[in-house]
């Protein structure tokens, strides 16, 4: 920023100004030079401060290679939630730039006013800057007695420091992730030997902490109802508000299936791992479908491992490492948006990506959305990348037309996006870049099989019906439990159950 600098001319002094005044214009040249370095000071320091944006839990733009022309930023509503705050923070410096710059400014204007006023004015500046600075000192000493106690930075995080304790309980380790909602971090449990767990530290802002206090109801709800943990859904172990901070404690669990693709370069799970991450996830949302709740947010970021060591192989055909896990048991987690059939159903739902064609269209949902994004979460898994890489609602239902073929007639008559729509067809040119880039990188379902065997034969016939346009006919989870795919669980439940009898 720049500032401007009265100039003068020694030369003139000695023609027109007697020797006091030479003497008082020498001090305040001593004077507005400190103050000079003090401004230059501060204008460095300020030059150099940086906002803090944040980081998300996760970047997709390895896995997500979108055309340009309808991209932006991902992660929907809680994105943008985050970015607002980081566009306050980035106004507060603006404007404390502007109030900088305007102080200075006005003191280095010219003015006709009599030298003795100037210099009146001055001695009531110095006594106004010195009453400011001596104000700004005791603001300093009074937050860094607050800094001792709790404080939250900008974004509304909380400020804390490996070693930190919370509640006089759980000691901070290290910080675990961080997304729009707050952060998660690691730490020790010293009422229950020391046990680590993970700690979820909502920001002190009223929608997230309203919505994390859902979440804390639907934890509960559910820990009554499955004591014995029978269900792959993650278990709230305590909760508690620290000055505006809603905090929830769960079980500390491994990496999430997104990360574990991404660390492994996005190579594809095993069909066995698929198999048996398959039935654990589909028996746990129908567990909370039996619960009259639908999950609302299903996406490999929200599977996590309970263990996620693995092997390390070396593949000298692709001449790299490569992980397999040990243990592929996963849990559901985040209920921030699971919402109840009596509840009130906001009409978008679900991660893009992830989201159902009747969404998309407007046409209502419920439990049936949680399926249909199951279908997607499984392809996932199986190609090692994201089947619809879109951001467009019309795209992404040009996508579904390419993979999964046309849209049933009824459910286009029904929508209220018409403007989607040309004569009760997607309004889509095949032709356009658009159309284009669609082809490109979608084909139909089947030809992303890259095996014929009857285990892999069996999962894309399990795909197309959890993928099915219709609500009302795709399957049901009861039904999904029940599919070939998983005859190995049957037999070994029908092996079970005939030697339980046999004792």
């Amino acid at each position: 920023m720049r500032h401007c600098t009265r100039v003068y001319s020694p030369g003139v002094w000695l023609d027109e100004y007697i020797w006091e005044e030479r003497m008082e214009y020498r001090k305040r040249k001593a004077r507005d030079s400190h103050s000079s370095e003090r401004e230059n000071k501060y204008r460095r320091t300020h030059r150099l401060h940086k906002t803090n944006d944040g980081f998300y839990l996760e970047n997709r733009s390895l896995n997500h290679s979108v055309d340009s022309r309808h991209r932006q930023t991902w992660e929907g509503s809680l994105d943008m939630a985050c970015a607002e705050d980081s566009r306050d923070y980035t106004f507060k410096d603006r404007d404390r730039d502007w109030h900088h710059y305007s102080k200075s400014s006005g003191r280095s204007g010219h003015s006709r006013r009599s030298r003795r006023s100037r210099h009146r004015d001055r001695r009531h500046r110095r006594s106004h800057s010195r009453h400011r600075s001596s104000s700004r000192r005791s603001h300093r000493r009074r937050s860094r007695k607050r800094s001792r106690s709790v404080e939250d930075d900008d974004e509304g995080h909380l400020i804390y420091h490996n070693g930190d304790m919370l509640k006089a309980r759980y000691e901070i380790v290290c910080t675990l992730g961080e997304g729009a909602f707050g952060k998660v971090v690691e730490c020790l449990d010293h009422l229950n030997n020391g046990a680590r767990v993970a700690l979820k530290i909502i920001k002190n802002i009223d929608r997230y902490r309203d919505a994390a206090k859902s979440e804390v109801a639907v934890l509960e709800h559910l820990k009554s109802l499955d004591s014995q943990s029978k269900y792959a859904c993650v278990h709230m172990l305590d909760w508690f508000d620290y000055h505006g901070h809603i905090c929830i404690a769960f079980e500390l669990l491994g990496l999430s299936t997104y990360d574990f693709l991404k660390e492994n370069n996005f190579i594809p799970f095993p069909i066995e791992h698929i198999r048996k991450m398959a039935y654990q996830i589909i028996h746990a949302v129908r567990f909370l479908h039996k619960n009259k709740l639908t999950h609302t947010d299903l996406k490999p970021e929200n599977i996590l491992f309970i263990d996620s060591e693995y092997d390390l192989d070396y593949n000298p055909t692709k001449k790299r490492d490569e992980r397999t896990l040990k243990r592929p048991d996963i849990k559901i987690v985040d209920f921030g948006n699971a919402t109840y059939e009596h509840e009130h159903h906001t009409s978008v739902v679900s991660t893009r990506h992830y989201r159902a064609p009747e969404v998309i269209l407007d046409l209502g949902w419920d439990h049936s959305c949680d399926v249909w994004s199951v279908g997607c979460i499984l392809i996932e898994y199986y190609l090692g990348s994201t089947l619809f890489q879109t951001y467009d609602s019309k795209e992404h239902l040009a996508m579904m037309e390419r993979v999964l073929g046309p849209i049933p007639s009824n459910l286009l008559q029904k929508t209220r996006k018409q403007r989607y729509l040309h004569r009760d067809k997607l309004d889509w040119d095949v032709d356009s870049s658009g159309g284009r880039y669609v082809r490109k990188h979608c084909k139909p379902l089947r030809r992303y099989m890259v095996c014929q065997s009857e285990d892999h034969q069996q999962l894309f016939n399990l795909l197309e019906k959890l993928m099915a346009y219709d609500p009302a006919k795709r399957i049901t989870l009861d039904k999904a439990l029940q599919h070939p795919f998983f005859s190995y669980y049957h037999e070994s439940s029908n092996a079970s159950t005939s030697s339980s009898k046999k004792h």
